[in-house]
């Protein structure tokens, strides 16, 4: 493909990137990407590779946009409210890039439907609020061998890893179960700054775009921990369980398993 006039100006930043250029630049064009939520986490990852000219987003997303949404969530605004999620950042997405194909699907991951979903795109980025669909997000893409950037926050505090299968570890190589419902609380019940989402999503969007472009070390084998209040980053080592139960030598899981809830919601 070649460029327009106009796509020279709109990525001019990364084409005179030595480690992107236009190759690489035509590489993000083609590239597919899965957003798993519409919400903190993915309204910053959606805006940052929309406007770096990934081909095609897919978002899922079945919630609607509510006032309190909008302390972090900011491809919404108030004229949305009562707007599907993924039809919101669907017309965010497309008014900031035209170039880019925003797939929106507005429903829940389940086990019967997710591998069908992600099987046509490059990289998935988890942006989900809970346990079942971090493990469900993990193991269909453990079994799909799809590349998956997940993220995570609750109050100050966030976390970012790489899968990428085959290579290092899983999910389920940091937590092989979901810990007892009630356990951990979510951001509806704990809070979250509303800043944190927008450090913790550029992150995100960074690994993804490391990965398109086949360019520095991506946080295989590790845990990138960041804390808002002491501006500190941690980097904990990973290292890739001979026994995990769906990417170790002998896996326990060779199915998408039913998760009690039968379905996984989405938000943060």
């Amino acid at each position: 493909m070649e460029f327009t006039d106009e796509q020279v100006q709109r990525y001019s930043r990364h084409i005179i990137l030595p480690e992107v250029g236009g190759k690489g630049q035509k590489k993000l064009l083609a590239s597919k990407v899965f957003l798993v939520g519409a919400g903190g986490l993915g309204c910053p990852v959606g805006y940052y590779l929309t406007a770096a000219g990934v081909g095609t987003i897919g978002i899922v997303d079945n919630d609607e946009v509510e006032l309190s949404n909008l302390q972090r969530q900011i491809a919404h605004g108030t004229d949305r409210l009562g707007m599907p999620k993924v039809e919101s950042a669907k017309k965010t997405f497309q008014n900031l890039n035209p170039d880019v194909n925003i797939i929106a699907l507005r429903g829940r991951l389940t086990k019967d439907n997710i591998l069908d979903i992600i099987n046509d795109y490059d990289v998935v980025v988890d942006g989900s609020d809970n346990f079942p669909t971090r493990y469900l997000v993990n193991d269909a893409c453990v079994m799909l061998k799809k590349p998956l950037v997940s993220g995570a926050i609750l109050r100050f505090e966030g976390q970012v890893t790489t899968v990428l299968p085959g290579e290092g570890h899983c999910y389920r190589c940091l937590f092989e179960a979901p810990p007892p419902p009630g356990l951990v609380p979510s951001c509806q019940e704990a809070g979250v700054l509303g800043v944190l989402p927008g450090v913790i999503g550029a992150l995100q969007a960074t690994e993804v775009l490391k990965i398109l472009l086949g360019k520095g070390q991506p946080l295989k084998n590790s845990l990138l921990i960041y804390n808002a209040l002491s501006v500190s980053f941690r980097k904990v080592k990973v290292p890739r369980n001979p026994d995990c139960p769906i990417c170790g030598a002998h896996p326990t899981i060779t199915a998408l398993q039913d998760y009690d809830q039968g379905y996984c919601q989405l938000g943060g």
